[in-house]
């Protein structure tokens, strides 16, 4: 090992928010990626479909990327693989669920073609240039979690993944606890650990606890049941469909990823039912209510996911009847409330039984609460500590408790996305930055659009447009029509005449101005344009819509 070899750790996503979690682990020449993620866009990003990482920085060293490895087939984790492998074609290594749920959005995308998977199972050790790499079985809310060992000549780097001390869980498969206390012994340098719940005191409830709940519920409807949770949800959805099959009821599903995850999850043996349970959507009326439970994505109030639409009276194939049970088994990620409460509105209006509270068992967390953070810290026994995958208060949060629990303060980084944590055999520290930040996509469109777009449509959206088209004699420069002025989204033409009228008054008068001053530009000529009827429409109206000149010159 040289003298001066070091260890560069570099989060490109999912440090101060929650989502597009990405980790780059950089050894001398080699880059191994941990995790790539998408988020779903904020209230403000206008007509944004999904928020990927910016891998500007991978992209300038691909020729050192070794490869990629996956936690688990979260969304948060997996959603933003089908754009970064059609930039850089590296192999992927992960667990049989991840990478089959993985396989799935790479053929949606038509991405499929020439990417290498390669599939893990938890306590394999796979060498990845000078990376030892070590899959270490977690619990969590989708079977196959795992989190990350990587064996360096520096030391031992622990990711953790999402995960969560289930003492119980759904498959059985108990958390690697016995893994995690060697990696202890033996001496870890740094752990990068879940920060998503260490606002929240105790321990996270266990999954089965859902499980109860649903067998409460199966037990006392007397009408259809809808339960609506992420698709991804894979323990969720299996506990759901083993209580109706206890309960003699037909399970129907709704929801594109739902069906697709379901398919995919049955196909890998995740789950396991008799083929006959399921019914498809269109044949629900002729199956009696009270032997009827229907699984549906909308746990978060999307406009266009199928329990919304129910909620709407929108959906081609469910309306909600009165005495229907809805069950919302998640809670809203921050900033979804609003959706979330109009949808139990509008279902509780349809004449549903909602049952909606956290508190009521039919949700609980994925993710670790404080005493599970404090003993994965003790398990683990790290010389440096990292808090990831939350926003900046849960970082800090997660900071506190790992100096409670006898790490150094230090020895503890709270860092950001695109900031540089340099390891080396006995000296750590936050050295300089990458770039990093968020690639919007819109449709097709991949980092297309930006500030400037978002800035325009909130414009448009607040106080609309306003087009003013004007023709010119080239030579004379006197106007030949016009102006003849467009508006939308400010006000409606026929009501406002006076105003409009006023506005091409204020046309003529700068056209008139340009002209005898010489300004022969067509920038120039719009920007007079555009600048006099803004000042017109202010005083008269106090708002701003957006003014688009068109000069045509003939």
């Amino acid at each position: 090992m040289a003298r001066d070899a070091k260890l560069s750790l570099i989060p490109l996503g999912g440090l101060g928010e929650i989502g597009k979690n990405m980790m780059v682990v950089k050894y001398g020449e080699n880059i191994l990626v941990i995790d790539s993620g998408l988020m779903f866009p904020e209230e403000e990003m206008l007509g944004i479909d999904i928020v990927i990482p910016d891998i500007t920085y991978l992209l300038e060293n691909r020729e050192i990327v070794r490869g990629i490895v996956l936690t688990h087939g979260h969304e948060d984790h997996i959603g933003a693989l089908p754009y970064v492998l059609r930039q850089i074609n590296v192999p992927v290594y992960g667990t049989k669920l991840t990478l089959g749920l993985l396989q799935g959005k790479l053929k949606e995308n038509n991405v499929s073609g020439g990417v290498t998977l390669h599939t893990v199972k938890p306590r394999d050790t796979v060498d990845i240039g000078p990376f030892k790499v070590e899959f270490i079985k977690v619990s969590h809310s989708i079977p196959d979690a795992v989190a990350i060992a990587i064996h360096t000549p520096i030391g031992i780097v622990v990711h953790t993944g999402d995960f969560k001390f289930d003492q119980t869980p759904v498959d059985g498969q108990i958390t690697d606890f016995q893994k995690f206390a060697e990696l202890g012994q033996t001496g870890t340098l740094v752990l990068l650990s879940d920060s998503t719940n260490a606002e929240r005191p105790g321990y996270t409830l266990s999954e089965k606890l859902v499980g109860n709940t649903f067998d409460e519920t199966f037990r006392t409807a007397s009408g259809r049941i809808i339960i609506a949770t992420f698709a991804s949800n894979v323990h969720r959805l299996q506990q759901a469909i083993a209580t109706a099959l206890k309960y003699d009821r037909k399970v129907a599903i709704a929801g594109r990823s739902m069906v697709n995850v379901v398919g995919i999850a049955t196909e890998l043996g995740y789950m396991d039912f008799p083929k006959e349970l399921f019914i498809e959507l269109d044949q629900i009326n002729r199956i009696p209510a009270n032997q009827l439970a229907i699984l549906t994505t909308g746990s978060q109030g999307e406009p266009m996911s199928a329990l919304t639409r129910m909620a709407m009276s929108d959906h081609r194939q469910v309306d909600i009847l009165p005495g229907d049970t809805v069950i919302i088994s998640a809670t809203p990620i921050p900033g979804n409330e609003k959706l979330v409460a109009r949808t139990i509105d509008h279902l509780f209006k349809q004449g549903a039984d909602v049952i909606y509270e956290s508190f009521s068992g039919i949700h609980v967390s994925g993710h670790p609460s404080q005493e599970e953070l404090k003993m994965m810290l003790n398990l683990v026994k790290p010389k440096y500590f990292v808090p990831i995958h939350g926003e900046y208060r849960h970082l800090i949060k997660h900071a506190n408790l790992a100096v409670e629990v006898g790490v150094p303060r230090e020895n503890v980084f709270v860092a950001e996305n695109g900031n540089v944590l340099e390891f080396r055999k006995n000296t750590a520290r936050l050295n300089g930055r990458v770039t990093a930040g968020r690639v919007l996509v819109d449709g097709l469109g991949v980092g297309d659009v930006g500030n400037i777009v978002l800035r325009d449509r909130k414009q448009l959206s607040q106080d609309g447009i306003l087009i003013v088209v004007v023709t010119i004699n080239r030579e004379s420069g006197t106007v030949v029509a016009g102006p003849d002025i467009v508006s939308r989204g400010f006000v409606y033409v026929r009501e406002s005449e006076e105003l409009i009228d006023e506005a091409k008054d204020k046309v003529k008068l700068a056209l008139r101005k340009c002209k005898e001053k010489g300004i022969t530009e067509w920038a120039s000529i719009k920007s007079n344009v555009r600048d006099a009827v803004s000042k017109y429409l202010y005083e008269k109206t106090r708002r701003r819509p957006m003014i688009l000149p068109i000069i045509m010159e003939i």
